[in-house]
């Protein structure tokens, strides 16, 4: 069998953002982009951390697409 070679998925700065944006979430200060709506949930912390991480150039995963394809 082949020797699988194991690598980060998400760079240390994608990490970083996300321990702020949820740090933030926790103390009631983080807001979603245009609404300004305080965020709640966990996924949404994340997910926002996760996309400053992506505009800043940081190693992150590639969006999923939320259409499914047709067969």
């Amino acid at each position: 069998m082949a020797k699988r070679t194991s690598h980060r998925k998400y760079g240390k700065k994608s990490g970083s953002k996300v321990k702020r944006a949820m740090h933030e979430m926790k103390r009631g200060k983080l807001r979603s982009g245009r609404s300004g709506k305080k965020v709640h949930s966990r996924k949404q912390a994340i997910a926002i951390g996760l996309s400053e991480a992506r505009q800043s150039g940081a190693k992150v995963p590639r969006k999923k697409s939320s259409r499914k394809k047709k067969s």
